[in-house]
């Protein structure tokens, strides 16, 4: 089915995606950022405890919004394939590799807050050990982030050599994946450095669902790149 609907209307494709692209941020926002910066921001452990206690069904809505981030990117991906998939498929699947690894890493990162929440409420516990899978989830971030950036560079090049849709769009989305590289790097050598340059280069990422919802593809060009591909 969607093999036909793609066929037929390449812009029903690229809307469904861009309501999902969209839908990633405020679930990453508030699951990955906001929640966890809120509630286990600082550096005394025991006031990060209390913080968690006092706010614990935020702090578990976090971790759903978390994971509701790694399905919706699961079908993101897959419609952002169907879309591109003409440009040059091998570039396409490469583009959904990146992410598919992504997926999982961060998935599976969760269990670090799953494990806080159970040491918190155990009858003896150790704060150097909820202190220690607070800072693993971090890590987890910053491995997973790395991914989260190559995808965009593949999905950058796809749209920057599609012609139905904006070259600077591409552009941004490949200037955006060295954001994450960056703040992944900076983050393992000093994690104490407070600045991070993917929040200046995430524009791309916003572009892009927004051009799909509102205005879609190119769909003659679409046709044409497709018949290309099909020949």
């Amino acid at each position: 089915m969607l093999r036909t609907n793609m066929k037929t209307d390449p812009n029903k494709i690229a809307r469904i995606a861009g309501i999902l692209y969209l839908l990633l941020i405020p679930l990453g926002i508030f699951g990955i950022l906001y929640v966890p910066e809120f509630i286990i921001g600082g550096e005394d452990i025991a006031a990060k405890i209390n913080n968690i206690l006092a706010n614990e069904a935020l702090f578990r809505l976090s971790i759903v919004s978390a994971l509701a981030v790694q399905l919706v990117n699961l079908f993101v991906a897959l419609y952002l394939y169907k879309l591109l998939e003409p440009v040059n498929k091998g570039i396409a699947k490469l583009m959904v590799i990146f992410i598919g690894l992504a997926i999982p890493i961060a998935m599976f990162n969760e269990i670090n807050h799953g494990a806080v929440l159970l040491l918190i409420h155990s009858a003896d516990y150790s704060p150097s050990l909820v202190s220690l899978f607070l800072d693993l989830h971090n890590y987890g971030v910053f491995i997973a982030q790395i991914f989260w950036g190559l995808w965009l560079f593949p999905m950058g090049w796809l749209i920057y050599k599609s012609t139905y849709l904006p070259k600077v769009i591409g552009i941004l989305l490949m200037i955006g994946c060295f954001g994450y590289f960056i703040d992944s790097f900076i983050f393992f050598m000093n994690p104490d450095f407070a600045i991070t340059f993917s929040e200046f280069l995430f524009v791309g990422e916003v572009a892009l669902p927004l051009w799909l919802l509102f205005k879609g593809v190119n769909v003659e060009r679409w046709q044409k790149v497709s018949r290309v591909s099909a020949s």
